[in-house]
């Protein structure tokens, strides 16, 4: 079936999916590819995770401008800029661990780059998806990125094993201007008629009440912003510290998984068969499964919304703890997987908790919250990767390798306790009812 005969939106909503596929490919290749290089010339583990945060670092910094941006030059027209960014910085920069400088400044560019595709998804999905649909296929839009991570994992060990770690970013690379092709070929704005009506999607799929510029891009009402009401708000913070918790425990497991199963266990990733991407395809199905028993507890009236999302974060993220925490004493391979599958799964599961809780208490101002909380995300990416690559160079100096169980337990238990801690928050403050105008 021809691209062009499907209808334009589920068109458009099946780019937007390919789009956070292929990011979180790229995502999970860096990780593996730069593993291998810098292990091969004896990086030490510190070096490694300042290099792997990097990326966090960019990404932090365009969430916000992408969004401003995304309203004021159209989302179609940002997210191609985007992908043209990151594209060609993997492609031109090599992969050589000893040229810190270079290799720095392109993760910052490509971090930069990546953090204006969400904000411009939502834009996007906003002028071309009507209201009764947006909630599902927001959902699988971004239910795009566990599945590019599993294939990430999936295909990549072995590219790297036959083609070297370079091959990767000559990979990611093409993907991303096979993309960018098509989207320049098949995105366009939507008519005006066929604009949804008065609601746009904020950051991470919040609704907000929009206005149309005659470029197709969107931006917001006019409205003053209770920021010191949003400041001091206690279901503010209980979303805030678990959306941070989250990003935690998916980036250390993302960027340092392919170390761990070097080092820690001494096995390769090249000769580890397809079960190695189970992880994020558990995570990619527990999050489809999350919304739609979010969906159903509340529209059979079992419990309320409040209580709906307590439960669903509540029991993700405790399972997703244990999971954690016990991940170091495995000793194998299927162990690990095993482990790590069911604390990406479940973290998936508790997601659906507090990340729509956004909308539950402000929707008015979801996309704000969400654009505070999602920040609060990447800082758990740039202080969890960097913090585990010093706490791996301590407890090498301690135990003389990292095959010993003792050097990972700590990096584990971190995660794993601040799920309980933020389960435990959120069980207590927040709530499903609206708490602002």
């Amino acid at each position: 079936m021809r691209l062009e005969n499907f209808p334009k939106r589920y068109l458009i909503v099946f780019l937007t999916f390919i789009s956070t596929s292929v990011c979180y490919i790229e995502r999970v290749g860096f990780s593996i590819a730069y593993t291998v290089a810098a292990d091969a010339v004896g990086i030490d583990q510190s070096s490694k995770g300042t290099i792997l945060s990097t990326f966090f670092v960019g990404y932090a910094c365009s969430q916000v401008p992408g969004g401003w941006a995304a309203q004021k030059i159209g989302g179609r027209k940002v997210l191609l800029l985007s992908f043209v960014l990151w594209s060609s910085t993997c492609f031109l920069v090599p992969l050589d661990p000893n040229r810190v400088g270079p290799l720095v400044v392109a993760r910052l560019l490509v971090g930069v780059a990546q953090g204006f595709i969400f904000p411009s998804i939502h834009t996007v999905l906003a002028q071309w998806v009507p209201p009764h649909e947006r909630s599902r296929l927001v959902s699988i839009t971004t239910s795009g990125m566990y599945l590019g991570a599993a294939i990430g994992m999936w295909l990549l060990p072995a590219l790297v094993e036959f083609r070297g770690p370079e091959s990767v970013f000559l990979v990611e690379a093409l993907a991303g201007g096979i993309w960018s092709v098509l989207w320049f070929w098949y995105a366009t704005d939507p008519p005006r008629s066929e604009h949804p009506k008065a609601m746009a999607v904020g950051f991470g799929g919040s609704l907000l009440p929009t206005n149309l510029n005659q470029n197709g891009s969107v931006h917001p009402k006019t409205t003053k912003i209770p920021w010191k009401k949003i400041m001091v708000s206690l279901p503010v913070w209980a979303i805030v510290v678990n959306n941070f918790t989250f990003h935690y425990a998916l980036y250390v497991l993302m960027n340092w998984l392919p170390t761990y199963f070097e080092l820690g266990l001494q096995l390769s990733l090249q000769k580890m068969d397809s079960s190695k991407m189970m992880p994020y395809l558990n995570m990619f199905a527990f999050s489809v499964l999350g919304g739609f028993i979010a969906d159903y507890l509340i529209t059979k009236r079992i419990f309320s919304v409040t209580r709906t999302h307590k439960f669903l974060n509540s029991v993700g993220f405790i399972v997703a703890s244990a999971s954690l925490m016990a991940l170091p004493f495995f000793r194998t391979s299927s162990g690990v997987i095993f482990c790590s599958s069911v604390a990406l799964g479940f973290l998936a599961l508790g997601r659906a908790g507090f990340a729509v809780n956004h909308m539950d208490i402000a929707p008015r101002y979801a996309g704000i919250l969400m654009g505070v909380s999602n920040t609060a995300g990447t800082l758990a990416g740039i202080i969890g990767v960097d913090l585990t690559g010093k706490l791996l160079e301590a407890s090498k100096m301690m135990y003389s390798d990292l095959s010993n169980p003792e050097s990972w337990r700590l990096v584990f238990f971190i995660p794993g306790l601040l799920c309980i801690f933020s389960s435990v928050v959120f069980l207590i403050f927040s709530t499903g009812e609206r708490i602002f105008d």
